[in-house]
Formats: structure tokens, sequence, C-alpha cells
């Protein structure tokens, strides 16, 4: 068998990148590993939890799996808005959903384009950050999923 059909599609340099799901939460230009995306949706109708932290918005009713709905903007530290779009993620924990403004691309950046969060980033933001990736347009904040949902944890 030739040795390009081995190869997966595209060259050595996609073996060695990240493809990540993007979307925006008010000017924040943010990203979290496709491998971890369950699927993306619309206005599902959210129950509200009583005596939930802010950040939790309600419960969604996925095809019979309960999951909890998580405003990212208010987890940041930004004001919780009524935000469109869920991003619903697998976690070690289980399914959780994460409100956010609007849904952009997939994007693949070699594993070399990560760089630390920069140390003059403080507060909530900074310890839910894994990386950021400069972009030709934009500056993408890698999220680290496991961070943003751990709060469930704390009560």
């Amino acid at each position: 068998m030739p040795a390009d059909l081995l190869t997966p599609a595209g060259t050595e340099a996609g073996l060695d990148a990240v493809q990540y799901c993007t979307f925006w939460v008010d000017e924040l230009y943010l990203g979290i590993d496709a491998l971890t995306v369950q699927e993306v949706l619309r206005n599902p109708g959210l129950t509200p939890v009583p005596l939930a932290p802010p950040a939790v918005r309600g419960l969604i009713n996925l095809r019979g799996q309960i999951v909890t709905a998580i405003d990212l903007g208010a987890r940041l530290g930004r004001t919780p808005t009524a935000r469109r779009m869920n991003v619903v993620v697998r976690t070690a924990d289980g399914s959780a959903s994460l409100l956010v403004d609007k849904i952009a691309d997939v994007v693949q950046v070699p594993r070399s384009g990560h760089e630390a969060v920069p140390t003059t980033l403080t507060g909530v933001a900074r310890d839910l950050l894994r990386a950021t990736c400069p972009l030709e347009d934009s500056l993408l904040l890698i999220l680290d999923v496991a961070r943003v949902t751990a709060f469930r944890k704390d009560g």
C-alpha cells in the first residue's frame, strides 16, 4: 500500500494540530477542543434551578438526558445575560451546556501556535483559560472545560 494512503488527511503538520470549536461571549473569542463538543443547540427550553449559583441558568432535557446549562459569560465574571446558543460538551462528570452569544468556526491550530495565558490577565477568567492562540486577525482564548464546569462539584 502506498505510504500516502496510510497518512491521515492533511499533512504531517495536521497531525500536530488541534481543532477548536470557536464562539463569542461578549467581545471574547473563545475556543474549546472540538473533541469535547457533543452538539450545538439554539434556544432549548431551560428549567430554572432555585438556589443554584448565578452562572447556572437552568437545566436542559436533552432527549431524556438532564444537562446543566452554564452561562459562560457569568462564569468568566461578566454580567449574566440571555445567551442564545448552547455548546453541549462532554466532561468526566457528564455533559454540560455552555451558553454563548454566537457560534463561530472550527479552527485548526498547530500545537506550536499555543502560548501561555498572559500573566497580566487576572481574575476568574485566568483560572478558566488553558492557553491563547494568536491568529491572523484575532486572539483565540482556549478554555479548560473541566475548570469551567468544576464549580458544579463545589456547590
